[in-house]
């Protein structure tokens, strides 16, 4: 099972830059939080709504503990410089989750 959970993260991933490759699902990289405190995070999916790239991630502690507890699950969007940035219009975010949540229960079944 999976949660969906927005908090309040400044993305510094290391990733930015047009020539940069897409994301692809299971790639681990690095954010840093408003305070500078580094989390890895894992791409759990992928998915294009109207032209624009999301990725679902979540911290990779999180993914590897062995653990019944629901996983956190961040949304994020790909900018066109490959940069990530957070879904700041809520009718944007319920769009990209109802997305998200087919793609998730596609792959319990």
């Amino acid at each position: 099972m999976y949660v969906k959970l927005l908090v309040a993260i400044i993305i510094k991933s290391g990733k930015g830059g047009k020539d940069m490759e897409k994301f692809e699902i299971g790639e681990v990289f690095t954010i840093s939080d408003e305070n500078d405190d580094e989390q890895e995070v894992e791409v759990l999916a992928i998915a294009e709504i109207e032209n624009t790239e999301y990725v679902a991630v979540s911290f990779v502690a999180d993914i590897e503990e062995d653990s019944d507890e629901d996983l956190d699950i961040f949304f994020l969007k790909v900018e066109e410089d490959g940069d990530l940035s957070f879904i700041e219009n809520d009718d944007e975010f319920e769009k990209v989750s109802a997305i998200f949540d087919e793609i998730f229960d596609k792959e319990e079944e």
